[in-house]
Parts: structure tokens; C-alpha cells; sequence
């Protein structure tokens, strides 16, 4: 590789086109690490956001120190939340070490994609404390998407050892003032082969919306 090579890969992750930056990106997960940091570090302080979220995508293909840092850095100054979304992906490609960014991340973040996207990542781990931990706080959201979220979580958690903790808060939401709410709590509970969750989906199956009851006539055909 030389540096003509180098200097029109920049150019190409410059581009106007869509397709040309993602096939930019696509070549520049092939060089060695140590000129492929170097490259995205620069996009990386642009302010066009575009380019900055392509270089923080583009930092989760090349798992070093260098690449560890300039995410974490991203993650404590960057204010942007497709920015911060994408930086939370790549630094999951980190494994577990990322965990308690992630969750600083969220108790930090009050913007809905970012809550959104580390509630999702954190779904895909054993760290069932820290889900619990997330999933409650998810419950106080003002946005009715992290607030579903939330409740997805706590679907997943009926399938861990802290089953019990998940199953007195869905209780509540069985009850919520807000149908959506009882319908995702439906959903959650699919499939749960447990005496409480059956009774919690027989009372949804009473609801007095016909999503709720649809949802819950479908959990228990899981």
C-alpha cells in the first residue's frame, strides 16, 4: 500500500455518494490497523456528522487500544446522538470490557435513539444486573419508545435469574393506564411458562383494547 492509495481512500470516504463512502469503508476494514485508525481519527473530528458516524463505524472494524480510546473519547465529549449511537455499536464489538461504558452511557443520555440503541446492545448479554438496572430507569422515560423498550427488557429477563424482579414490575404495566404499555407487557410475557405470567396474560386477554387482548391471545399460542 502506498500513499496515493492511502490519499484516495480519504477522498473516497469524502465523497458525495453514499455508495462510494460505504465502499470506502468496506476497503479500509482490509488495511492495517495502525493506517486505518489513523484515517477515521481524522473523519472523526469532523464536524459534518455524516462523516463523523462513518468513522466511528469504521473504528468497530479495527479492535485495538487506538481505536478502544477514540470510541471512549467519542462516547465522554461527542454530543450527537446518531454519533454517540454509533459509537455505543462499535465499542460492543469490544466485548465485555464496554459494559459499564454503555450504561454510563445511558444514565447519561436522556435522547431516545442513544437509550434505544444501549438498551439493544445490552439485550445481547449476560450482564442481566445492569439490564435490570437499565430496563427500570427506561420505565421513567418521558418517550414512549424507550418506555416499550424497557419493558422489552424485562420480557428478556423472565428467562434469568432475576425472573422474579422483572415479574412484580410487568405486574404493574399489566395494569397501566396506557394500553401500549399493556400491550408490549403481553408481548413480553409470550411464551413464559410460569403461573404468574399466565395469570397476568389471562387478565390481558380481559383488556378492554382489542390489541392488548390480540397480543395476549398470542402469547399464549407461543
Amino acid at each position: 500500500m502506498n500513499q496515493n492509495q492511502i490519499e484516495q481512500i480519504e477522498l473516497n470516504l469524502r465523497a458525495k455518494a453514499l455508495n462510494q463512502r460505504k465502499a470506502a469503508l468496506d476497503e479500509l476494514a482490509e488495511f492495517p490497523s495502525e493506517v486505518a485508525v489513523a484515517i477515521l481519527q481524522k473523519l472523526v473530528n469532523e464536524k459534518d456528522v455524516a462523516l463523523c458516524r462513518l468513522a466511528v463505524m469504521g473504528l468497530g472494524n479495527h479492535r485495538t487500544e487506538a481505536s478502544f480510546l477514540a470510541l471512549q473519547e467519542i462516547l465522554e465529549h461527542n454530543q450527537d446522538p446518531n454519533v454517540l449511537s454509533e459509537a455505543a455499536n462499535s465499542l460492543f464489538e469490544f466485548g465485555e470490557v464496554t459494559i459499564p461504558l454503555l450504561h454510563q452511557l445511558f444514565v447519561r443520555s436522556d435522547n431516545w435513539l442513544v437509550r434505544q440503541t444501549v438498551i439493544s446492545l445490552l439485550m445481547e448479554t449476560k450482564e442481566h444486573e445492569i439490564l435490570l438496572a437499565v430496563a427500570i430507569e427506561a420505565l421513567k422515560d418521558e418517550t414512549q419508545s424507550v418506555e416499550e423498550a424497557g419493558i422489552v427488557a424485562l420480557g428478556q429477563l423472565l428467562k434469568s435469574s432475576l425472573k422474579n424482579q422483572a415479574l412484580v414490575l410487568l405486574t404493574e404495566l399489566a395494569q397501566d393506564s396506557y394500553w401500549r404499555n399493556r400491550w408490549q407487557t403481553a408481548i413480553a410475557l409470550s411464551g413464559i411458562q410460569d403461573p404468574q405470567a399466565k395469570l397476568l396474560i389471562a387478565k390481558l386477554q380481559q383488556d378492554e383494547h382489542f390489541r392488548v387482548v390480540a397480543a395476549a391471545l398470542e402469547a399464549t399460542s407461543d
